[in-house]
């Protein structure tokens, strides 16, 4: 398992991650370390030691004198979100030839000032749903990298155009255009959706909530791409009994040919799209007279579609008993499009509330690609399925 440490001194928020085997991103030692690393704040320097040995220490030197252990890994990697100067050492214990070396890291502000927005969409992968090829709009022979564009172009900056994620287990992966940092008792992002809550319901705290769970990860082989190791960011029902771990769900493509089926009051095929589940259980993305377009993304020439993921309660309520109006109560904390945006401590994430694929916590030093997908899997009659739906990401740490 990969260790993670971090410490705060003075103010600074220094972030560490013992790493093995770890490909080059920023300055990569091979051949001696240098006296002076100069980098920008929220970028990566990636350390190791030039020689094996029986062992390593890496520390930060102290004003007052003492020293501070960062890692004890032939590498390490090092992230600051302030700037400053920070003296480091480096020592080789082996009993034939150690290596006790000194040397300095200037953090110093970036060229460019980051932006605090979402400034990429690296892959939207929805599931079958209402507002699929329609937030974004699919135009006729767009491909999968068209409606990834759209969808950053929905998202980017201070744009606020809704992108829906469908059903249960529909993705985006997105990033800004630097690394966000995980700063210790610190909220570092928000998410903002689409979530209210009904008149009257405020104490509640039900209406339009459709939880979206966040993974997030750093890109450790420096390649750009969002293809290192994904942690689940545990919101308040990661423990719950009622959570599945380790759920998958398929769905098929409608068949064309087939004659619809509807309910004869919201819906106009109560069997649209056919799913079933790891659980052994089956059912439908029912279609309603609201939203007319196929809800299956047009962009794919797949006949079937599977995602995984924890799988969050039901939590919705059927008010009247008849399908007409549903109740979706909000979670505690942890979700996106959870609670109304105007709440933004509950929109907020902490990278510290990762866990890894065995729920246990992992100590991040920051993040490159965070996703969202939507964590239940419910079909609530006239409003239909619940999709989580994004506006806008930011970083919390950079105004």
């Amino acid at each position: 398992m990969i260790g993670y440490k971090r410490i705060a001194i003075s103010g600074l928020a220094l972030m560490v991650m013992i790493l093995a085997g770890c490909q080059k991103e920023s300055p990569m030692v091979s051949l001696g370390l240098e006296e002076v690393y100069t980098i920008a704040r929220m970028q990566k320097l990636q350390l190791s030691s030039p020689f094996t040995g029986e062992g390593y220490r890496w520390s930060l030197l102290l004003p007052e004198g003492t020293e501070q252990t960062l890692s004890a890994s032939r590498d390490m990697l090092f992230i600051s979100e302030t700037t400053g100067i920070h003296e480091l050492r480096f020592m080789l214990i082996d009993g034939v030839n150690p290596l006790d070396f000194r040397f300095t890291v200037n953090v110093v502000d970036e060229e460019v000032a980051y932006s605090p927005y979402l400034a990429h969409v690296y892959e939207y992968c929805p599931a079958p749903g209402q507002f699929i090829n329609k937030m974004p709009w699919y135009d006729e022979g767009d491909t999968a990298e068209d409606m990834r564009r759209k969808a950053e172009e929905a998202l980017s900056g201070t744009n606020e155009e809704m992108v829906s994620l469908g059903a249960f287990g529909g993705y985006i992966t997105f990033g800004f255009d630097h690394t966000v940092v995980n700063v210790d008792g610190e909220y570092d992002f928000m998410i903002l959706g689409n979530a209210f809550y009904d008149a009257g319901m405020e104490d509640e705290k039900a209406g339009s909530c459709e939880p979206g769970i966040v993974m997030v990860s750093l890109d450790v082989n420096g390649n750009g791409l969002p293809d290192d190791e994904w942690y689940e960011l545990a919101g308040s029902e990661y423990a719950s009994e009622a959570t599945v771990h380790g759920y998958s769900i398929t769905y098929h493509a409608p068949d064309l040919n087939k004659p619809p089926v509807p309910d004869g009051r919201y819906l106009t095929d109560t069997e649209y799209i056919p799913w079933e589940d790891s659980l052994g259980e089956s059912g439908y993305v029912a279609k309603n007279y609201e939203n007319t377009q196929s809800y299956y993304p047009l962009w794919l020439t797949e006949q079937q579609l599977t995602f995984s993921g924890s799988r969050l309660a039901p939590n919705g309520e059927d008010v009247f008993g008849n399908g007409s109006y549903f109740k979706l109560y909000s979670y505690a904390w942890g979700y996106v499009d959870n609670h109304p945006n105007t709440i933004a401590k509950l929109n907020s994430f902490d990278i510290g509330w990762a866990v890894d694929r065995y729920g246990m916590p992992v100590r991040l030093p920051g993040v490159d690609f965070i996703r969202v997908y939507t964590a239940i899997n419910q079909y609530c009659g006239r409003i239909g399925e619940t999709s989580t739906e994004i506006i806008r990401a930011q970083d919390l740490h950079v105004e």
